[in-house]
């Protein structure tokens, strides 16, 4: 897999205010990057050094092995999360308009717009003008104009944003048909949910520092805390019992007839050795192993640098 945009030691200030602080990211091509962090934290600051809307002060930003420079813009989709239609024109006209600041003729824009319109079943809009439309619609008319030259990358700042539940999933559906068809995507969202379903890889920056990176999985797995649940027949006297001092009852529940405990391995003790325990006096009916999701280690990794400042 290679790398198509590296972010090396990229520092921004704003007077005294340190917006982002050596910030070192890789984001390969072909994959979905999560981009996290608390408002404030230096997001915007990074899409708009990307999009060269401003300059780092220090570092670079190395875009399919090349520096960046103001051609690759070509090559790059921007939705931001303050949407900058305009009100009064009408949605086809500002669509074709905005293609064509894009580089393409009126004619492919028109081409390409119409397949999207129709895609999105949009057509009956094409006439009417961006005031006369719901934010959700006008989000989606939004997304066409982003996606509509076939950037290799989309930089996408809280896409899910106004939308309901049908329209959520229908651009996640988008999102991941366009990455099958080669694109990199950069997601800037506060929906962690939607970080675990489309992400490959995540990067949360934190008071202008970035605290956590890398595939979505290892993560995950560096915040694991050998905690395990199971559901078994017996009784609790009877696995306080076989759990011994080898294992710590975290929780332990009675639902519907049916115990359900949390515990905890210490050391190099496996779950195949708490199995065997816990078999020794109880019927085991399932066992999984609790695993963070994104929420909780965004949560917990903020929390951890704010303890360490």
């Amino acid at each position: 897999m290679s790398t198509l945009l590296s972010i090396q030691e990229v520092s921004k200030r704003y007077g005294s205010h340190v917006a982002l602080q050596n910030i070192n990211l890789e984001i390969q091509t072909g994959h979905v990057f999560g981009l996290l962090g608390p408002n404030g934290a230096g997001k915007t600051s990074l899409i708009r050094i990307i999009n060269q809307i401003t300059a780092p002060d220090e570092g670079r930003v190395i875009f399919k092995g090349e520096t960046l420079r103001p051609e690759h813009i070509a090559h790059i989709g921007y939705l931001p999360e303050e949407r900058g239609l305009y009100k009064k024109m009408k949605v086809g006209e500002q669509c074709v308009y905005l293609a064509q600041l894009k580089g393409l003729s009126k004619q492919e824009a028109v081409k390409r717009l119409t397949y999207w319109f129709e895609r999105f079943d949009i057509m009956a809009w094409w006439n009417k003008t961006i005031e006369d439309l719901s934010k959700g619609m006008a989000q989606k008319v939004q997304f066409i104009t982003t996606i509509l030259h076939e950037p290799e990358l989309l930089i996408l700042d809280e896409p899910f944003s106004g939308f309901d539940p049908i329209n959520a999933a229908l651009i996640r559906e988008e999102m991941l048909r366009l990455k099958g068809l080669g694109a990199t995507i950069i997601l800037s969202t506060h929906d962690m949910g939607s970080v675990e379903e489309l992400c490959d890889e995540i990067g949360l920056i934190h008071q202008s520092n970035l605290i956590l990176s890398g595939p979505v999985k290892q993560v995950k797995n560096q915040f694991k805390q050998h905690l395990y649940e199971i559901e078994y027949i017996g009784t609790a006297m009877e696995l306080g019992i076989a759990l011994g001092h080898q294992f710590e009852l975290m929780d332990h529940q009675v639902l519907d007839g049916f115990n359900k405990a949390k515990i905890k391995i210490h050391g190099e003790l496996k779950l195949n050795d708490l199995l065997r325990s816990v078999m020794q006096n109880s019927e085991i009916l399932s066992a999984r192993e609790l695993v963070p999701d994104m929420h909780e280690i965004f949560i917990q990794a903020v929390t951890q640098k704010q303890q360490e400042l």
